[in-house]
C-alpha cells in the first residue's frame, strides 16, 4: 500500500466530510446517512479515510457539556490530535457549547467549513465566521 502525502489525506478528510451533507443530526450516533452528531461525525470520518483506528466513542448523555465540569470532547481530542493556530484544510475546529468546547467542524477552506449542527438538525457546510465567536481551538491529527 502507498504512503498518502499530508496533502492527499486532506484532500481525502475533505471530499469523506463533504459525503456526509444533508445526514440527519441524531444524538450519539453515527451511521452515515441515518444519522450523526458532531462527535462521532468527526470519528467517522477520520475513520474513513485511515486516519483513526475503528473505535465507539463512550456513551454519553447528550447534553453532558451542559452540566459537566470536564471538558469531555476536549480531553478526548487530545488523545488523538494537536493543537495548531492555523487551521488547513482537514483540521478539526473546537467550539466552545455550554461549559466547554463541546462542537466540532472539520474545515473545508478558509471560508468554510462542515459539522453536524443539531440546530439545522443535519450535517451542513457552513461558513467558518458563522461560529467565530464561539472558537476555542484548532486541532489537526495529521
Amino acid at each position: 500500500m502507498t504512503e498518502r502525502t499530508t496533502d492527499e489525506l486532506r484532500h481525502a478528510i475533505v471530499a469523506e466530510a463533504l459525503s456526509w451533507v444533508g445526514c440527519p443530526f441524531h444524538d450519539r450516533a453515527g451511521v452515515k446517512g441515518v444519522g450523526v452528531d458532531c462527535l462521532h461525525f468527526i470519528v467517522r470520518v477520520y475513520q474513513a479515510v485511515d486516519v483513526l483506528e475503528p473505535f465507539d466513542p463512550p456513551v454519553y448523555s447528550a447534553q453532558w457539556f451542559l452540566h459537566k465540569d470536564e471538558p469531555l470532547f476536549l480531553d478526548g481530542m487530545k488523545r488523538y490530535a494537536h493543537r495548531v493556530e492555523m487551521a488547513q484544510p482537514g483540521d478539526i475546529a473546537m467550539f466552545n457549547f455550554g461549559r466547554h468546547a463541546a462542537h466540532a467542524a472539520i474545515i473545508i477552506d478558509h471560508y468554510t467549513m462542515i459539522h453536524a449542527y443539531k440546530a439545522c438538525g443535519e450535517v451542513i457546510r457552513d461558513a467558518r465566521s458563522a461560529h467565530d465567536h464561539r472558537l476555542h481551538s484548532y486541532w489537526s491529527l495529521l
